[in-house]
């Protein structure tokens, strides 16, 4: 008997969830079909400021096959990827809010800062590389 495609997404996405410590509710699991395949972008919500940011995007031949390639980058990003500190404010807000991002480098960074936002509804004050722990 063949798996039930859902229930596969759902153990993946509960792997994920897990591996995160995070609510569900601060976990999204963005889908999009990109020339018949599926892109999934992962954001993370903080739940201090409620601001979300992209955490990371991954491109399979389906979702399950995008899940499995997202929970295999989760369970080793940290080893491959430099540790970045954001100092920002929304444009709307006077208060400066700090965020972590992991990511190849400052531009990639930066990308997942501003993922599905205007430039402009963010000023951007410091970022800086954290030294290897």
């Amino acid at each position: 008997m063949q798996a039930d495609v859902h229930v596969e997404i759902a153990k993946l996405q509960k792997e994920i969830q897990t591996h995160f410590g995070l609510k569900e509710d601060n976990l999204i699991f963005d889908f999009k079909q990109n020339g018949g395949r599926a892109k999934l972008n992962l954001v993370t919500v903080n739940p201090r400021h409620e601001q979300s940011f992209l955490f990371h995007s991954v491109e399979g031949i389906d979702q399950v096959d995008a899940l499995q390639k997202m929970l295999t980058y989760v369970k080793t990003y940290r080893d491959s990827e430099s540790s970045y500190t954001i100092q920002w404010s929304a444009k709307s807000a006077k208060e400066l809010q700090t965020s972590y991002f992991r990511a190849r480098n400052v531009h990639e960074a930066l990308d997942k800062l501003f993922y599905g936002r205007d430039m402009n509804a963010i000023t951007v004050f410091s970022v800086v590389l954290n030294p290897l722990t």
